[in-house]
């Protein structure tokens, strides 16, 4: 097997365990009330093909898992251009799935950054997926903000955040209300799971075993 047919297997391979880490995570009842998945670490694999190959070839495969993604989103996307409640003005529709989609889920090929910048596994893993992450939660911050603002007031009435909730809307309105909610909302999800991915990178980058499996290839 050449290298371009064995970076091509195993890009593949290491995209296929991540969709199937984000589908067993929605079976496993994951996915939040209000949307969003805390994933047992499914981006980690794409992070790990930026880091072995480049960040060239990371960019064009997270940009692959993005149009996964959004064959895995179809009904929520269906739902932003079809009649009805959910239904969007055709250029927000656009833009919500180029930023929430595309944007947020092609930005991961950014985590293997460190691969040629230090020679610990753990340590670039460790840096590289927080960065990535945290990328992607702030993409999905100004989705968020720009196309969903006007759901905060409701979202922070709802029974579970009552508390924290009649403070944020005594204390904010308008772009400011909007920004804290989208923030709120999507650290729901990410939070957790910038924390669980960047520990089970750490685990898995100490393992000699990974290390040889992942250790950085030339870029072509």
């Amino acid at each position: 097997m050449n290298k371009n047919t064995k970076r091509l297997v195993e890009s593949a391979l290491l995209l296929a365990i991540a969709t199937s880490l984000e589908l067993i995570s929605k079976a496993l009842a994951f996915e939040l009330p209000f949307g969003g998945t805390i994933t047992l670490a499914s981006m980690l694999p794409v992070i790990l093909i930026s880091y072995k190959y480049g960040l060239k070839w990371g960019f064009l495969s997270a940009f692959v898992y993005s149009l996964i993604q959004m064959a895995l989103g179809a009904r929520v996307i269906s739902a932003m251009f079809l009649p009805g409640e959910d239904q969007m003005v055709l250029w927000q529709a656009l833009c919500v799935c180029l930023l929430d989609y595309i944007v947020a889920y092609t930005i991961l090929g950014i985590g293997g950054f460190m691969r040629k910048r230090t020679k610990s596994t753990v340590l670039a893993l460790v840096l590289g997926v927080p960065v990535a992450l945290t990328l992607r939660y702030l993409v999905h911050i100004l989705s968020g903000f720009i196309f969903y603002g006007a759901w905060a007031e409701w979202f922070f009435s709802q029974e579970g955040f009552y508390a924290i909730g009649q403070k944020i809307l005594e204390t904010f309105s308008g772009a400011g209300l909007s920004l804290i909610y989208s923030v709120f909302y999507n650290g729901l999800y990410m939070v957790p799971e910038i924390i669980l991915t960047s520990i089970v990178a750490a685990v898995l980058g100490s393992v000699s075993a990974v290390k040889k499996l992942i250790a950085p290839v030339d870029e072509p």
